[in-house]
């Protein structure tokens, strides 16, 4: 009778494993379905310079002038918020570090955005900057803190970036076709330019060096 019992037990427990990995495939299957290709838990548009590529969806016939625009304003964007990321913990001036946290919400808001009209385009964006803007961050990040990172920061990042930030979104709002893209360049465009003023009244602009001097004597 043991021997009958045990043999069915050994005939049956194939059956439970088949059975037990189906199910731990199926609930890996479902897990993984959301999840970013750094393993953790993603958004249905996956933010562009974190990491993971955004979901676009299926492919519109895009004016060249639009997607040109999309893909040269992701760069950009992600660029400005890393590179606030770092001054906002890293420059000295309570200033410079309150101006770079402003810069890293707006930008942000704004990749939001734009990943959100990229995706119902289905136009792909990089997962970060290129390699040009990269390098420029490390450049930036090997600089001492103190005046030496905040000048460097107000003068490539709130002047020099935006500065070309406001030349290609003006084309853009000239040249853009689709009617969401211009509303969200011709919305932005004011923004942009509020952060180049206001990096010109910082004292580390340069722009007032003389008006420094003379508060000095």
């Amino acid at each position: 009778m043991k021997s009958r019992l045990a043999q069915a037990r050994a005939a049956l427990l194939p059956a439970f494993l088949g059975l037990a990995l189906s199910w731990s495939t199926g609930q890996a299957q479902t897990t993984g379905a959301g999840s970013s290709v750094t393993g953790g838990q993603s958004s249905p548009a996956a933010q562009a310079g974190t990491g993971t590529r955004n979901t676009p969806e299926k492919k519109q016939d895009v004016a060249r002038a639009d997607r040109k625009f999309i893909e040269e304003a992701a760069n950009s964007g992600m660029f400005e918020v890393q590179v606030s990321q770092l001054a906002a913990s890293k420059a000295t001036d309570p200033a410079v570090k309150s101006f770079a946290s402003m810069l890293v919400d707006h930008h942000t808001a704004a990749n939001n955005e734009l990943v959100k009209i990229a995706n119902g385009r289905g136009i792909e964006l990089p997962a970060a900057p290129k390699r040009a803007l990269r390098r420029d961050i490390e450049k930036l990040g090997k600089k001492q803190n103190g005046e030496e990172f905040d000048r460097a920061f107000v003068r490539d990042v709130g002047i020099k970036a935006h500065e070309k930030d406001i030349k290609l979104f003006a084309k853009a709002s000239k040249d853009v076709k689709d009617p969401e893209l211009k509303a969200f360049v011709d919305k932005t465009l004011p923004v942009l330019r509020e952060h180049l003023a206001a990096a010109e009244k910082l004292p580390q602009s340069g722009k007032n060096a003389a008006t420094m001097g003379a508060n000095r004597k």
